[in-house]
């Protein structure tokens, strides 16, 4: 992908806290629910409860789709992502540290809470395969739809799954 999506796109995961994630449930009907997220580059993490239908769609079917935007005044300010990707369970304790640092850094108001149990909260890690970069200023619905490759996610994956391996929370 282009440097200048893929920096668009890391500014708009950044410069967000919500996504709607969709899932695919057991009848055939979607599933689409709001979830606090924090990104690390390209990777998307969030957190969700063992026991819900969104954790019981994504263990049945791991692809899901993801969009994040703000709120604007008017339609042609409108900026934002649609994601198509997959889901996988972290239980890599050093990833889930090192997430646990970013999650705190985009929601800093979490600090007195305890951390999530992953018995109970897994970590999800998205990975996406297919982005569609919103750009309402560019004319009304326009978007540019970019494939995700290994390559623009190996200064993220694996990168960080080194620094996992070693990281401690402080």
């Amino acid at each position: 992908m282009k440097s200048a999506f893929k920096q668009q796109i890391i500014d708009l995961l950044n410069g967000n806290r919500i996504m709607t994630i969709a899932t695919n449930r057991a009848d055939g009907w979607p599933q689409a629910t709001v979830v606090g997220y924090a990104n690390d580059g390209l990777i998307i993490y969030c957190h969700v409860a063992r026991d819900s239908q969104k954790f019981a769609n994504i263990t049945r079917d791991p692809r899901v789709s993801l969009t994040i935007a703000k709120d604007v005044p008017q339609p042609l300010m409108i900026r934002g992502l649609s994601v198509a990707a997959r889901v996988e369970v972290s239980y890599d304790q050093g990833e889930i540290d090192h997430v646990a640092e970013i999650l705190l850094k985009r929601y800093p108001e979490y600090k007195v809470m305890p951390r999530p149990d992953p018995k109970a909260v897994p970590l999800l890690r998205i990975t996406p395969e297919f982005i569609s970069v919103l750009d309402y200023s560019k004319g009304f619905g326009h978007a540019d739809l970019v494939k995700v490759t290994d390559n623009d996610l190996a200064d993220f994956v694996e990168a960080r799954r080194h620094h996992w391996a070693s990281f401690h929370a402080a």
